[in-house]
């Protein structure tokens, strides 16, 4: 199967829109609803996989397994969050290189101290602008395909202001980011100025709950982004279920109450591919009685 390319999708002027998938069950359900690109979030998958916050604990290796089981598992081609890449430059090297052979269309970076915090969270450390280019220019010479896009985050917002997070994302444009992206603009004017400043495209986070203003796919395509990002949607909405589905059965001892609506059992057998494990049963077992 063939995915679609974001560096075509950006290069022909298509506003991308790309929902956070946090875990397996929400990528089949995208599948079903049908998306060309899709997310896959260091604090969702981090959280939806091992229960702990985004802050550096989770590895490269854990964080790889679970994109790697994404690409497999969405029709849509995957944008994924790599972190700082995992330590210096060598890390970053090895990263890039193993997103890339996972399946993913293009691997974000952060200009953030190790271990890294949720960029909409507090006590957050950027390194020197200089390590980060370096890192941006690693990144993008250890790429095998020009398909595999770089994306480079700052998140000096809260550290150095609006006006040090602008100049860091002017020099990662610079040296080489196929896409930059100012972590948790607090304001539209912030989101309008750095797109027009910035001489690259440009990505937005639409994180749920966080410091940046959320805006409609159509409306940060006026104010001059090329790409978005939804992260914490499916995250929050699934938790959300969960909890009022929780909260009846503890109350009511039932899983059927008005309080809520439940997937479709026979539907969702068929979402995660039950049909072709039947009709594989049926066949062998039909070889198997007529031997």
């Amino acid at each position: 199967m063939t995915k679609p390319s974001l560096r075509a999708a950006l290069n022909s002027g298509k506003f991308v829109a790309a929902p956070g998938l946090h875990d397996m069950i929400t990528a089949v359900i995208a599948n079903k609803v049908g998306f060309d690109f899709a997310y896959a979030s260091g604090y969702w998958t981090t959280a939806s996989a091992h229960g702990i916050p985004d802050a550096g604990i989770a590895s490269y290796t854990q964080m790889l397994d679970r994109v790697a089981t994404l690409c497999r598992t969405s029709n849509a081609s995957i944008i994924a969050d790599a972190d700082t890449g995992y330590g210096g430059l060598l890390n970053v090297h090895h990263t890039v290189r193993g997103y890339e052979e996972a399946g993913v269309v293009a691997v974000q970076i952060e200009d953030q101290e190790f271990p890294k915090k949720c960029g909409h969270t507090p006590f957050k450390r950027v390194v020197p602008t200089i390590d980060m280019v370096e890192k941006i220019k690693v990144a993008c010479e250890a790429r095998r395909s020009t398909e595999t896009l770089i994306i480079a985050r700052t998140d000096a917002r809260q550290v150095e202001g609006y006006e040090g997070a602008l100049k860091r994302a002017e020099a990662f444009a610079a040296a080489g980011a196929d896409v930059v992206f100012v972590e948790a603009l607090e304001s539209e004017d912030e989101m309008r100025d750095a797109c027009r400043r910035i001489k690259a495209p440009m990505m937005a986070n639409m994180a749920d709950g966080g410091k940046t203003p959320i805006r409609s796919a159509k409306e940060l395509e006026d104010m001059g982004y090329a790409m978005a990002i939804y992260p914490a949607m499916t995250g929050l909405a699934a938790a959300q279920a969960a909890f009022k589905a929780l909260s009846a059965f503890k109350e009511l001892g039932t899983s059927v109450t008005p309080a809520q609506e439940l997937y479709s059992f026979a539907d969702f057998n068929e979402l995660i591919g039950f049909p072709e494990v039947w009709e594989f049963e049926r066949r062998w077992a039909r070889q198997s009685n007529e031997g």
